[in-house]
């Protein structure tokens, strides 16, 4: 299962982004260092789920399916927050950064309005300015990854030159316990024309060129620009969006009141939706507080942003798409009668066989060819599959029960 660790600061709202995307307790209060042991929850992305273009009720069994969208489960780390000098120990910081070994991808929460300082001590808002904390939070993650690379580099290149082993290899089994794998070091080798050269050679500008860049590729990171809702924000969040890459306006405590709502029965909502519809009679503060999210939330931005980055970092970042396997390609279902059943998210590029490997070893061992349910037609092993491809597997081998 894909893992985002939700990292940031102390107090700017990571465990209200975390309990707003799980709906799982956790403590939330206005210090630093609440979170301790990191928490782990299950959270979804959403997607226009593939029935809609068969005209058939699909029945979800890995996944679930509301109002025509399919919602893909992926795990969420919310770890400990991060202050200036973690990656010497500072803080929690060593445990922090141990705690995001297992993260595909980050999203860093922060203070879009500048009401907390550089320790998570609440300030004037407006007074901090938040890429600030960017730029620090980068820092250290990137001054973790030189200390992992780094370490007895001297030996390890010596070791490695002479005995002529394969580069890519040899990185890849000193740097495996930060889940990276083949395609990242090749990416990175290549991104720093650093493949053709000796290890040996690697100046320490090499070795921190090279980390940035694996950190950047094999961690991308998305901003969640939070408290979005307050007049501050919305200046920080455009001058931001001019910067990097991915900065999705948030408001976590608004997600959280329309999660809680909705499953009071009050109002009808979905998370990521742009709307909500009062279901029953609310009290005054009710109304308030609702028609604040509407005005000062989903009317400015259209969405409060939670469900948004999620799905920015699993799509856009880790570039993943969603196909449904079928056995039964006339009726859509698996062996027991299961209309669409499972929503499997993988790399784009993927092939029929990956699909296969993803479902079970043996169905991949026995691969003879593919359907692709849509166009009607058989595909071999060297297909790229498509976002919301609706694929039967051929095989030798029957699919294990």
């Amino acid at each position: 299962m894909i893992t985002i660790g939700i990292i940031g600061k102390t107090n700017v709202g990571k465990s209200t982004f975390f309990a707003a995307a799980t709906l799982k307790d956790v403590e939330i209060d206005n210090r630093p260092f609440v979170t301790i042991n990191p928490n782990e929850g299950i959270g979804y992305v959403r997607i226009k789920c593939v029935h809609t273009e068969f005209n058939v009720k699909c029945n979800p069994k890995n996944s679930i399916c509301i109002d025509d969208y399919r919602f893909i489960p992926i795990k969420l780390l919310d770890v400990a927050g991060l202050i200036p000098g973690a990656h010497e120990g500072r803080g929690l910081g060593n445990k922090f950064l141990d705690d995001l070994r297992q993260a595909d991808a980050l999203i860093h929460v922060i203070d879009a309005s500048g009401s907390t300082n550089e320790e998570g001590i609440p300030v004037e808002p407006g007074s901090r300015d938040p890429e600030e904390d960017i730029k620090f939070i980068e820092k250290e993650l990137d001054e973790w990854f030189y200390s992992i690379v780094s370490k007895d580099w001297a030996k390890f290149s010596r070791t490695i030159d002479l005995s002529g082993k394969d580069l890519v290899e040899a990185l890849l089994s000193k740097l495996s316990g930060i889940s990276v794998n083949r395609s990242h070091i090749i990416e990175t080798l290549k991104t720093t024309k650093l493949e053709n050269l000796k290890l040996m050679q690697w100046t320490e500008q090499d070795l921190r060129l090279f980390a940035k860049t694996l950190r950047n590729i094999s961690k991308p990171m998305i901003i969640a620009a939070n408290k979005s809702d307050l007049p501050q924000s919305r200046d920080n969040i455009k001058r931001l969006k001019e910067k990097y890459k991915w900065v999705i306006p948030t408001s976590a405590a608004s997600e959280m009141a329309l999660r809680k709502a909705a499953k009071a029965g009050i109002i009808k909502y979905i998370p990521g939706d742009s709307e909500f519809t009062i279901l029953k009679p609310i009290n005054e503060k009710q109304k308030n507080a609702l028609d604040y999210i509407k005005v000062n939330v989903l009317e400015v931005y259209g969405s409060t942003g939670v469900q948004e980055a999620i799905n920015t970092a699993v799509f856009d970042a880790l570039g993943m798409i969603v196909v449904y396997p079928v056995e039964d390609e006339r009726k859509l279902t698996d062996r027991n009668g299961n209309v669409l059943p499972d929503a499997i998210l993988l790399k784009r590029g993927s092939s029929p066989k990956d699909l296969a490997s993803v479902i079970h070893t043996e169905l991949a061992k026995g691969f003879l060819y593919a359907i692709d349910v849509k166009k009607k037609i058989r595909i071999g092993e060297n297909y790229q599959l498509q976002n919301n491809d609706v694929i039967k597997i051929v095989s030798t081998t029957a699919r294990p029960s």
